[in-house]
């Protein structure tokens, strides 16, 4: 080896030489480091350059292995990477090639998650058993999430256009930062004693592990298991996941998912009634094609002489009732006008105009018989024009 510093190389062997030496000598590395200078280029690799206090090297991803990382570097992030040395030649330079890249501390948070995942499946949080039934028709949906997310402008657009009759409240919660975990467990135990809404829609928009982690602390975990309102959990993107997911009695990938699982029963009813309406029209129209067929085999002569037939008979029928109700006008006249006669006959009046006339006592008692008529007393004649006094004598 002594002897090879005095051979006498080109400048390619030596370069060969030294890239042989490093990257072979130096691979399955673990390098933690302060992203500086990011350079995303337009074919999908990440060049940027991993620094700390006192040194800094060159790092490259490649596209095959930036899919793999769960939040995009930006300047400053304490990241550690996995990879190799790589030596470029052309230039005489060498830099780390990165397999794979995670926040710093990742993995011990990620340990943390699991080993909280283990507790709380042991103490039946996740049980199939445990979970409450979404309504298909709820009438109030409650959203806890940032006020100003965009979370929250997903779910509320999803809503009014699936469902736009359907009452929606928002109980805004602090999603990141030291008191996110206690607002968002406040809002669920909230909308339980207050009895707020049918069903809970808990989440935030996507973002790094750190970002989702109030969604697994211990207080989240045990206000979404002492729940009676149904909860769904829609943290973060397709991929991202929380110990929420786990408790909650239903997971939606996205927010907009979630809002879309809960008007599902709402588009559901919109789609049956169009359909019955054009069931219902499908229908109607057949009748009248096929009353319109039907009609076609008719002779049209013959429908106007049956309906001149018809036309005939009712006009003779309606004669015939016109002349049978005058009859029988007729013929009450002549009853009542012969009734009225017989009691015209039978009228004490009549009588008195024969020249007969009443008798009666002073107290109005009328006397039919001379034992009646005691001698002495005055009596009342009563005439047909008038009435006069008189005395009994004999």
């Amino acid at each position: 080896m002594h002897e090879l510093f005095h051979t006498d190389l080109t400048v390619s062997e030596l370069t060969s030489l030294i890239k042989r030496t490093l990257e072979e000598g130096f691979y399955g590395l673990k390098v933690t480091g302060e992203i500086s200078n990011f350079r995303p280029s337009s074919t999908g690799h990440w060049f940027f350059t991993l620094k700390d206090a006192n040194a800094q090297i060159s790092a490259v991803m490649f596209k095959g292995s930036t899919w793999k990382v769960d939040f995009t570097p930006s300047e400053g992030d304490k990241v550690t990477v996995t990879g190799n040395l790589d030596v470029y030649g052309a230039r005489g330079t060498y830099q780390i090639k990165c397999e794979s890249m995670e926040k710093a501390g990742q993995g011990e948070i990620l340990a943390l998650l699991e080993a909280r995942k283990r507790r709380y499946a042991s103490k039946g949080y996740f049980d199939e058993s445990l979970k409450k039934p979404i309504p298909s028709q709820p009438h109030r949906v409650g959203v806890v999430t940032s006020a100003t997310g965009a979370a929250l402008q997903d779910i509320l657009n999803v809503l009014n256009r699936r469902s736009p009759s359907l009452d929606v409240l928002v109980l805004p919660a602090v999603v990141q930062g030291e008191s996110s975990a206690t607002s968002i467990a406040n809002r669920i135990m909230q909308a339980n004693s207050l009895l707020l809404c049918d069903v809970l829609i808990v989440g935030r928009g996507g973002g790094s592990l750190e970002d989702l982690l109030p969604f697994s602390e211990e207080v989240v975990l045990e206000a979404m298991h002492e729940s009676e309102i149904p909860i769904i959990s829609a943290v973060g993107h397709e991929i991202d996941w929380a110990l929420s997911d786990y408790v909650a009695d239903l997971r939606a990938p996205t927010p907009s998912a979630a809002a879309e699982l809960v008007s599902q029963g709402y588009l559901d009813l919109r789609q049956n009634l169009r359909s019955l309406q054009a069931e219902i029209q499908k229908a109607m129209q057949y009748r009248l094609t096929l009353a319109t067929h039907q009609l076609g085999k008719f002779d049209t002569r013959q429908i106007h002489a049956v309906i001149d037939n018809r036309e005939y008979l009712l006009a003779n029928a309606s004669q015939n009732l016109i002349n049978a109700g005058q009859q029988k006008v007729r013929e009450t006249q002549a009853r009542y006008e012969s009734a009225a006669r017989e009691l015209q006959a039978l009228s004490p009046l009549a009588i008195l105009a024969r020249g007969y006339a009443a008798v009666q006592s002073e107290s109005g008692t009328l006397i039919k018989s001379k034992e009646q008529a005691t001698i002495g007393n005055v009596v009342r004649l009563t005439f047909v024009d008038g009435k006069r006094t008189a005395q009994i004598k004999e």
